[in-house]
């Protein structure tokens, strides 16, 4: 075939046209991908590019101060100097500046462990924490022998401090590292290195409040992550200040008075239910936990046998023992099977069947009314009155007391102790209820379990009129009318209890003598209490074992003491228990009136925050 020369230019026309053609077709694609990407998406783009620039890190906001009704400090937070290790500034040499850092801060081996797998699991440039809280003089020795320590840097942030320490440790509790459960919680405070939440106390109760809301703080990184310049910063909003209902000048008295006990004390006052004093003995050293606790005072503390970790005034179990006879005395006035006159005549002890039950005088108390049977404590005669009145009219009553159930304070921890009745003892043991467990119960004992926080909302509520008070241990504008819920218990009912409770301190045959008070003519009544651990068997007594001091600790009776005053126009309710103390009058008592002189002196009922400038920062 022959191709002229015309043929020729036509087609190279047409395939200059085709390639011309496809040249512009993508030449239109690629800007229009220009266009979509710089003009419809550059705000995407720009952000994703200065995300890749500015980094958003969450700041710590200060830790809300716990305060008591004066304003005092409870809980505040102190300058904390740090000490803090950058890898890539050791030289090279992460082990031979732990060693020098070593001879000045004393590290413990599982101090350094820490750091090198913390310094592993880092950026060289990341600051590691070695230790808080160090004292003036270590900051000043690190500081002098910087030239020694490469890498090693010193931070200076907030720690907790509990100024009263082991004197109001239950009521504020501690704070310490967060746990996996509490990152799973959602608050995003709590995923920055270091932080502190509450564990118990006040800490863990208010702690989103004490928290605060996170900062933050925006910077310029470059390509591997380190910080160029900071460019934006916001502090948060500090945790909230909260006033606690604690008289700290009565706390420190009672703290000072239940030293070398085992046990509790909870003061409340009668109308508002606030706690005014709250003492578990023994107690420990917050201030320990928040900087960390080493193996041995962990084991210390925690194989103790007085458990000193347990918030006894809410946590505590104890039969009541005589304290609970106003209620049984109540239960029976109510069903109508005594007056205030009947009479039960105690000779020592009471017969049911074969079984002797026994009074704690030996020799009797002769003929007894309701009002000497009281200021006596004889268990005869609520032997005889529980037997008339019923396990069910018992319970019945003490359940509108509260026995058996929480209080509903704000703290965390709370038992709600037992009051038995026969269906619990059907079903949860498998047995019968008898006679005798009625006879126990009329006491205070057998099967009945209190804690010392309830035994107060009792006495309360004898010394209110009549109304059961909710206990709080947060500070608020006193409402003048409440009084809690009305018990509806007959005036002249209470009047009997508040005279038998009158006699059995201010009588001189009363069982109180000991905790008699008279402050400008103010007085006080109470209830003396002593529950038996065990009885001190026959090959004990054969080997010469005839008192409670000569029993090993453990196998000694707990001493229990109520009271209310002052008498005329009451407020303040008390609750003292000694574990295996003895006697109540002996033991328990001296301390209740220690507290109660303290609480008519000062008076702490009449003050509050009322009138003071509330604080708002946590700083």
């Amino acid at each position: 075939m022959i191709i002229r020369d015309g043929d020729k230019g036509r087609m190279l026309t047409r395939r200059a046209a085709m390639l011309a053609g496809s040249e512009l077709f993508l030449s239109s694609i690629l800007i229009g991908r220009l266009y979509y990407l710089q003009v419809i998406e550059s705000d995407r783009y720009k952000t994703l590019a200065e995300e890749n620039r500015i980094s958003t890190r969450l700041l710590a906001p200060p830790r809300g101060l716990i305060l008591d009704r004066f304003g005092h400090p409870m809980a505040e937070n102190n300058q904390n100097f740090r000490v803090l290790i950058i890898s890539e500034q050791t030289e090279g040499n992460l082990n031979a500046t732990l060693s020098s850092l070593n001879k000045i801060l004393a590290l413990t081996d599982s101090e350094i462990q820490r750091v090198r797998k913390e310094v592993r699991r880092s950026r060289d440039f990341t600051p590691v924490p070695i230790r808080e809280n160090l004292t003036w003089e270590q900051m000043a020795a690190i500081q002098l022998n910087a030239p020694d320590l490469p890498g090693i840097i010193i931070d200076e942030g907030l720690s907790r401090f509990y100024p009263l320490k082991e004197a109001a440790a239950h009521i504020l509790g501690y704070v310490g590292s967060v746990s996996q459960e509490d990152i799973d919680s959602g608050n995003p405070l709590f995923k920055l290195p270091g932080y502190r939440v509450g564990k118990s106390g006040v800490e863990l109760e208010f702690n989103t409040e004490l928290c605060g809301k996170e900062g933050a703080q925006r910077v310029e990184i470059n390509s591997v992550g380190r910080i160029i310049r900071e460019m934006e910063r916001d502090e948060g909003t500090p945790g909230e200040t909260l006033y606690l209902t604690i008289d700290q000048r009565l706390q420190k008295i009672a703290y000072d008075k239940m030293k070398g006990e085992s046990g509790s004390a909870v003061l409340l006052d009668i109308y508002t239910g606030e706690v005014l004093v709250l003492v578990s003995m023994p107690s420990f050293d917050p201030n320990k936990f928040n900087r960390g606790l080493s193996n041995k005072e962990w084991l210390k503390i925690s194989k103790d046998e007085k458990n000193p970790l347990l918030n006894k005034v809410l946590g505590g179990l104890y039969s009541p023992g005589s304290t609970f006879k106003m209620v049984v005395a109540l239960a029976a006035l109510k069903a109508g099977v005594i007056t205030p006159d009947t009479k039960v005549f105690c000779g020592g002890h009471i017969m049911m069947g074969t079984h002797r039950f026994h009074c704690w005088n030996a020799g009797g108390h002769g003929e007894m009314d309701l009002k000497q049977a009281l200021m006596h404590s004889c268990d005869v005669y609520f032997y005889e009155v529980a037997r008339r009145t019923g396990i069910d009219n018992i319970s019945s009553m003490a359940k509108r007391f509260g026995f058996g159930l929480d209080t509903g304070i704000n703290l965390p921890g709370e038992k709600s102790g037992l009051m038995p009745t026969r269906h619990w003892k059907e079903v949860v043991l498998g047995e019968k209820w008898l006679q005798g467990d009625t006879y126990n119960t009329g006491i205070g004992q057998g099967y009945v379990l209190a804690t010392p926080l309830q035994l107060a909302v009792m006495v309360a509520a004898i010394a209110n009129g009549g109304y059961k008070v909710k206990p709080t241990i947060l500070h608020q504008p006193r409402k003048s009318s409440y009084r809690g819920e009305n018990l509806n218990i007959p005036k002249a009912h209470l009047q009997l209890m508040q005279e038998g409770m009158f006699n059995v301190v201010n009588s001189a045959k009363g069982t109180a003598k000991t905790a008699y008070v008279n402050v400008e003519g103010k007085l006080i009544a109470g209830k003396t209490g002593t529950t038996q651990v065990r009885r001190i068997s026959m090959q004990e007594r054969a080997k010469g074992v005839r008192s409670q001091e000569e029993l090993p600790w453990k196998k000694r009776n707990h001493a229990l003491f109520v009271a209310y005053g002052p008498t005329d126009k009451p407020r303040y309710a008390l609750s003292v228990v000694i574990e295996h103390g003895g006697g109540g009058a002996t033991t328990a008592a001296p301390i209740a009136k220690a507290i109660m002189e303290a609480a008519l002196q000062l008076d702490p009922s009449s003050q509050g925050t009322e009138n003071r400038k509330i604080k708002t920062t946590g700083q």
